[in-house]
Protein backbone atom coordinates (compact mmCIF):
# COMPACT_ATOMS: atom_id res chain seq x y z
CA UNK A 1 0.00 0.00 0.00
CA UNK A 2 0.99 3.42 -1.04
CA UNK A 3 1.62 6.05 2.43
CA UNK A 4 -1.12 8.15 3.64
CA UNK A 5 0.83 10.88 3.96
CA UNK A 6 3.69 11.13 1.03
CA UNK A 7 6.77 13.77 0.19
CA UNK A 8 6.08 16.17 -2.69
CA UNK A 9 8.08 14.46 -4.80
CA UNK A 10 5.40 11.09 -4.56
CA UNK A 11 2.53 13.57 -4.64
CA UNK A 12 3.57 14.87 -7.97
CA UNK A 13 4.60 11.47 -8.93
CA UNK A 14 1.35 10.55 -8.68
CA UNK A 15 -0.51 13.45 -10.56
CA UNK A 16 2.21 12.95 -13.24
CA UNK A 17 1.58 9.51 -13.76
CA UNK A 18 -2.31 10.99 -14.04
CA UNK A 19 -1.27 13.20 -16.98
CA UNK A 20 0.78 10.62 -18.26
CA UNK A 21 -2.12 8.45 -19.09
CA UNK A 22 -4.24 10.84 -20.16
CA UNK A 23 -2.11 11.94 -22.79
CA UNK A 24 -1.67 8.53 -23.68
CA UNK A 25 -5.70 8.36 -24.37
CA UNK A 26 -6.45 7.87 -27.78
CA UNK A 27 -9.30 10.42 -29.49
CA UNK A 28 -12.13 7.63 -28.96
CA UNK A 29 -10.79 6.76 -25.16
CA UNK A 30 -11.23 10.56 -24.42
CA UNK A 31 -14.53 10.89 -25.78
CA UNK A 32 -15.98 8.14 -24.42
CA UNK A 33 -13.97 9.17 -20.66
CA UNK A 34 -15.78 12.59 -21.31
CA UNK A 35 -19.11 10.92 -21.59
CA UNK A 36 -18.87 8.57 -19.16
CA UNK A 37 -20.66 9.95 -16.35
CA UNK A 38 -22.80 11.81 -18.49
CA UNK A 39 -24.27 8.17 -19.89
CA UNK A 40 -24.65 7.02 -16.25
CA UNK A 41 -26.80 10.30 -15.43
CA UNK A 42 -28.93 9.60 -18.26
CA UNK A 43 -28.94 6.36 -17.29
CA UNK A 44 -29.86 7.02 -13.54
CA UNK A 45 -32.46 9.22 -14.80
CA UNK A 46 -34.04 6.10 -17.29
CA UNK A 47 -34.17 4.09 -14.46
CA UNK A 48 -35.68 6.04 -11.61
CA UNK A 49 -38.73 7.88 -13.93
CA UNK A 50 -36.66 10.60 -14.24
CA UNK A 51 -35.51 11.09 -10.41
CA UNK A 52 -32.11 10.72 -11.37
CA UNK A 53 -30.73 11.66 -7.54
CA UNK A 54 -32.89 8.50 -6.69
CA UNK A 55 -31.19 6.61 -9.80
CA UNK A 56 -27.77 7.52 -9.38
CA UNK A 57 -27.68 6.92 -5.28
CA UNK A 58 -28.96 3.37 -6.39
CA UNK A 59 -26.41 2.55 -9.17
CA UNK A 60 -23.79 3.93 -6.67
CA UNK A 61 -24.95 1.97 -3.74
CA UNK A 62 -24.64 -1.22 -6.15
CA UNK A 63 -21.68 -0.86 -7.43
CA UNK A 64 -19.23 -2.19 -5.35
CA UNK A 65 -17.01 -4.77 -6.22
CA UNK A 66 -19.12 -5.36 -9.52
CA UNK A 67 -18.30 -4.98 -13.51
CA UNK A 68 -20.03 -1.68 -14.63
CA UNK A 69 -22.45 -3.93 -16.86
CA UNK A 70 -24.08 -6.02 -13.50
CA UNK A 71 -23.75 -2.52 -11.58
CA UNK A 72 -26.49 -1.46 -14.24
CA UNK A 73 -28.34 -4.81 -14.44
CA UNK A 74 -28.95 -4.89 -10.40
CA UNK A 75 -29.88 -1.40 -10.54
CA UNK A 76 -32.39 -1.81 -13.09
CA UNK A 77 -33.69 -4.61 -11.38
CA UNK A 78 -33.92 -2.89 -8.06
CA UNK A 79 -36.25 -0.54 -9.34
CA UNK A 80 -38.48 -2.67 -11.68
CA UNK A 81 -38.82 -5.11 -8.89
CA UNK A 82 -38.81 -2.45 -5.78
CA UNK A 83 -36.77 -3.92 -4.23
CA UNK A 84 -32.72 -4.64 -4.37
CA UNK A 85 -30.86 -7.90 -4.77
CA UNK A 86 -27.97 -9.95 -5.87
CA UNK A 87 -25.06 -8.24 -3.64
CA UNK A 88 -24.37 -7.84 0.16
CA UNK A 89 -26.44 -7.35 2.45
CA UNK A 90 -24.79 -4.09 3.12
CA UNK A 91 -25.53 -2.86 -0.44
CA UNK A 92 -28.67 -4.08 -0.70
CA UNK A 93 -29.87 -2.48 2.82
CA UNK A 94 -28.39 1.01 1.14
CA UNK A 95 -30.01 0.42 -1.91
CA UNK A 96 -33.89 -0.26 -0.39
CA UNK A 97 -33.42 2.93 1.97
CA UNK A 98 -32.79 4.95 -1.00
CA UNK A 99 -35.30 2.97 -2.92
CA UNK A 100 -37.90 4.19 -0.36
CA UNK A 101 -37.25 7.84 -0.18
CA UNK A 102 -33.96 8.26 1.57
CA UNK A 103 -31.56 11.14 0.28
CA UNK A 104 -28.04 8.88 -1.09
CA UNK A 105 -26.48 11.64 1.05
CA UNK A 106 -27.77 10.23 4.11
CA UNK A 107 -27.32 6.58 3.28
CA UNK A 108 -23.67 5.88 1.06
CA UNK A 109 -20.21 6.95 2.68
CA UNK A 110 -19.81 10.30 1.27
CA UNK A 111 -16.05 10.96 1.73
CA UNK A 112 -14.93 7.36 -0.05
CA UNK A 113 -15.64 6.01 -3.54
CA UNK A 114 -19.79 4.77 -3.18
CA UNK A 115 -20.73 8.14 -2.49
CA UNK A 116 -18.43 10.01 -4.79
CA UNK A 117 -20.01 7.81 -7.38
CA UNK A 118 -23.21 8.73 -6.67
CA UNK A 119 -21.99 12.49 -6.84
CA UNK A 120 -20.07 12.13 -10.58
CA UNK A 121 -23.24 9.75 -11.64
CA UNK A 122 -25.92 12.74 -10.05
CA UNK A 123 -23.65 15.75 -11.26
CA UNK A 124 -21.24 15.13 -13.97
CA UNK A 125 -20.02 18.23 -14.22
CA UNK A 126 -18.88 18.53 -10.58
CA UNK A 127 -16.07 20.83 -9.99
CA UNK A 128 -14.23 18.43 -7.14
CA UNK A 129 -15.83 15.08 -7.30
CA UNK A 130 -13.62 12.36 -8.36
CA UNK A 131 -13.88 8.04 -7.52
CA UNK A 132 -10.80 6.76 -6.51
CA UNK A 133 -11.18 3.02 -7.29
CA UNK A 134 -8.67 0.40 -7.79
CA UNK A 135 -8.24 1.11 -11.66
CA UNK A 136 -7.58 5.03 -10.04
CA UNK A 137 -5.12 3.72 -7.65
CA UNK A 138 -3.14 1.73 -10.09
CA UNK A 139 -2.68 4.33 -12.57
CA UNK A 140 -1.53 7.09 -9.78
CA UNK A 141 1.30 4.51 -8.52
CA UNK A 142 2.10 3.99 -11.84
CA UNK A 143 1.78 -0.36 -10.66
CA UNK A 144 -1.11 -3.07 -11.57
CA UNK A 145 -2.48 -4.57 -7.94
CA UNK A 146 -4.23 -7.35 -8.83
CA UNK A 147 -6.00 -8.18 -6.34
CA UNK A 148 -3.76 -6.71 -3.54
CA UNK A 149 -5.22 -4.40 -0.96
CA UNK A 150 -4.57 -0.68 -1.80
CA UNK A 151 -5.99 0.87 1.45
CA UNK A 152 -8.42 2.78 -0.34
CA UNK A 153 -10.73 2.58 3.13
CA UNK A 154 -8.09 5.47 4.36
CA UNK A 155 -10.13 8.56 4.33
CA UNK A 156 -6.32 9.98 3.71
CA UNK A 157 -4.81 7.64 1.25
CA UNK A 158 -8.13 8.27 -0.60
CA UNK A 159 -8.02 12.49 -0.60
CA UNK A 160 -4.26 11.95 -1.02
CA UNK A 161 -5.13 10.06 -4.66
CA UNK A 162 -8.32 12.36 -5.07
CA UNK A 163 -5.97 15.15 -4.30
CA UNK A 164 -3.44 13.96 -7.42
CA UNK A 165 -6.25 13.93 -10.18
CA UNK A 166 -7.60 17.07 -8.69
CA UNK A 167 -4.40 19.04 -9.75
CA UNK A 168 -4.36 16.90 -12.69
CA UNK A 169 -7.64 17.98 -13.89
CA UNK A 170 -6.80 21.63 -13.52
CA UNK A 171 -3.42 21.35 -15.61
CA UNK A 172 -5.69 19.70 -18.15
CA UNK A 173 -8.53 22.14 -17.77
CA UNK A 174 -11.14 19.28 -17.42
CA UNK A 175 -13.41 18.33 -13.65
CA UNK A 176 -11.51 15.74 -12.08
CA UNK A 177 -14.72 13.24 -12.74
CA UNK A 178 -13.87 13.41 -16.43
CA UNK A 179 -9.92 13.26 -15.93
CA UNK A 180 -10.50 9.97 -13.80
CA UNK A 181 -13.29 8.48 -16.43
CA UNK A 182 -10.95 8.92 -19.45
CA UNK A 183 -7.85 7.99 -17.65
CA UNK A 184 -10.07 4.44 -16.57
CA UNK A 185 -11.15 4.14 -20.48
CA UNK A 186 -7.20 4.20 -21.42
CA UNK A 187 -5.92 1.59 -18.72
CA UNK A 188 -8.93 -0.87 -19.12
CA UNK A 189 -8.37 -0.29 -22.86
CA UNK A 190 -4.76 -0.80 -22.79
CA UNK A 191 -2.57 -2.89 -24.63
Amino acid sequence: MIPVTCTEEQRAAYTQAVMDTWNRATPDQKRHGREWYATAHKLAAEIAAGNTTKGAGVIAALSANKSWSENCRLARKAFEEGTASGHVGDAITKANRILAGTHPSEVLPMHIKTGLFFVCIADPEHESAVVIDRHAHDIAVREIYGQQNRGLGSVRRYNLLADCYRTAARRIGEVPSKVQAVTWVAHIERD
